[in-house]
């Protein structure tokens, strides 16, 4: 019987199939090595092939899907209720198999390698606030704190660096400065690859574009061009805006409204870059009186700064599904006139 459908479950060394035919009935179940993979697909007619949305999904699929077949990436949360009984690999296989076949699935669009390089700086940037959490938790131990911000914990490495062992101690100096070497050498890191994101954003059209918008910068532009490699997915600017997890988390029964917080879903990376541009589009609004200052001022009247930024961070998004779907440039809103409601 003729394969049309092969879910994939992937690992590090051993990969687990399960192909299907037009009639849904089970004509493959197989476990094969990484190193035999690919030549397994080059010699399979084309077919669809459903894998999760996990590590090093994107690789296979774009290496899958240059043999000729239909690759469709799914987040693993959304296959997760297609597996009938048990965790096994041969279970999971099964439940890609079925659940890339629904037909309101939702899908992961690829990233290409590029794309993927873009993203990498938020890793860099966790490990370094790690490293700062470190010694200013450490530091804060021996009585010595320093103000809010990460250009101020140079004041707590100039005291290490220091020869004065009256409040850090000889050996508390000797295992701080290691982490705090650490710390240097990943701030410059950062840095490099914060050049080379810019000159990539500079490269790209449409991440051009959308740095134009209010609280949107270069990092934040070139991390959504990486992220939404396809903006038609979303049927609406509220679909972005929820896929990454800037509305109310809904908990509605029986005709009864109930809305939490944000749901925090969908990518945490663009949301909090959103939510920082919108932290410093406020900050900026306080002394400015075009129409949007006019509007988050009036929201600031009313509701706590964190809600008004996450507020902001939703209209954002919204903006950005524009430019993307529509291919528009930003346009400031008019001023409105003084005493119009």
């Amino acid at each position: 019987m003729e394969i049309t459908t092969v879910g994939l479950d992937i690992a590090k060394r051993v990969l687990q199939l399960h192909g299907v035919d037009a009639a849904g009935k089970a004509v493959l179940r197989r476990k094969l090595q990484r190193s035999e993979v690919l030549a397994f697909f080059k010699a399979l007619p084309s077919c669809l092939v459903g894998i999760e949305a996990c590590g090093t999904a994107h690789y296979w699929a774009r290496e899958i899907r240059e043999l000729g077949h239909e690759v469709r990436l799914m987040p693993p949360s959304y296959v997760a209720p297609y597996v009938k009984r048990g965790k096994t690999d041969a279970a999971d296989a099964a439940a890609i198999c079925e659940a890339v076949t629904r037909p309101t699935m939702r899908f992961v669009p690829i990233k290409t390698a590029e794309q993927q390089a873009v993203l990498m700086r938020d890793l860099l940037v966790r490990q370094r606030t790690m490293l700062v959490n470190a010694l200013r938790g450490h530091m804060a131990e021996l009585g010595i704190i320093a103000p809010q911000g990460i250009a101020r914990v140079a004041d707590l490495i100039a005291v290490l660096l220091g020869e004065d062992t009256t409040n850090v101690p000889a050996l508390a100096r000797e295992a701080l400065r290691g982490l705090a070497a650490e710390l240097e050498a990943l701030d410059r890191r950062v840095k490099e690859i914060e050049v080379a994101i810019v000159t990539w954003h500079n490269d790209n059209e449409a991440s051009r574009r959308l740095a134009t918008i209010p609280g949107v910068g270069p990092i934040t532009a070139s991390a959504i061009v990486a992220t939404i490699t396809d903006p038609f997915q979303f049927h609406s600017a509220r679909h972005l805006a929820a896929w990454i997890g800037l509305v109310p988390r809904q908990h509605s029964s029986g005709g009864k409204q109930r809305q939490g917080g944000i749901s925090k879903q969908g990518d945490r990376y663009l949301r909090r870059l959103l939510v920082l541009g919108a932290t410093a589009v406020i900050r900026h609004s306080r002394s400015k009186s075009t129409a949007e200052a006019g509007w988050l001022k009036s929201l600031l009247e009313r509701r706590p700064a964190r809600l008004v930024s996450v507020a902001q961070a939703n209209k954002t998004a919204r903006i950005v599904w524009a430019f993307l779907v529509h291919g528009e440039a930003y346009r400031m809103p008019a001023a409105v006139p003084s005493g119009v409601a």
